[in-house]
């Protein structure tokens, strides 16, 4: 009896585990400071324009020698997934961590470099201060954004953020290495479902 009692348990705990994973509130529920910027076609883009679209966020620069190139593949590769399972109501959105070198025509030919699937999607902004922009990720994103002092380089973080319809980040993943495509794709999915 008490065997039977400690199994029933376990599979309860499994489930609400389970069911609470999808919560994506209680991962990171950040409010995104509102904002109007640049993007790579020269369009103003705000907060209130991204409302009602589920979208993916992160940060990275034209010069970067590091992470940007492979996070920028890899979104690239989500979009894809994206594309094959038929989403359509989605953004990609990144925030230039180099805002003096990364003018918006700098960022269209950044883009330019990849086999994007649908340009139309991605909004690559610029348009403020280094300053604002480290204070920006820091409030909005909890993410590191600085100058190196040492060369052309910003050190800034290589998370992709999940923003909701309502200009929330509800879950972050790994941009770089082992990134959770099938996973993200699932989790947009989801919130677009949930949002209709």
């Amino acid at each position: 009896m008490m065997k039977k009692l400690l199994v029933m348990l376990t599979i309860s705990i499994l489930v609400l585990a389970g069911c609470g994973s999808s919560d994506f509130k209680a991962q990171t529920n950040w409010e995104i400071e509102d904002f109007v910027f640049d993007n790579q076609r020269g369009e103003e883009v705000s907060l209130d324009d991204l409302k009602g679209t589920v979208w993916l966020a992160t940060f990275i620069f034209t010069n970067c020698t590091t992470v940007c190139p492979p996070m920028t593949f890899n979104l690239t590769e989500i979009q894809g997934m994206l594309e094959e399972k038929g989403i359509e109501d989605y953004k990609i959105v990144a925030f230039s961590v180099d805002p003096d070198v990364d003018s918006p025509e700098v960022l269209k030919e950044y883009l330019e470099l990849y086999e994007v699937p649908d340009e139309s999607k991605w909004e690559l902004l610029t348009g403020y201060s280094q300053e604002y922009i480290s204070q920006f990720a820091e409030k909005s994103f909890k993410a590191l954004v600085r100058n190196n002092p040492n060369d052309d380089q910003v050190i800034h973080g290589s998370s992709f953020y999940l923003v909701d319809q309502n200009g929330v980040a509800v879950k972050n993943y790994g941009g770089v290495k082992e990134v959770p495509k099938e996973e993200i794709v699932i989790d947009i999915e989801t919130l677009i479902k949930e949002g209709q």
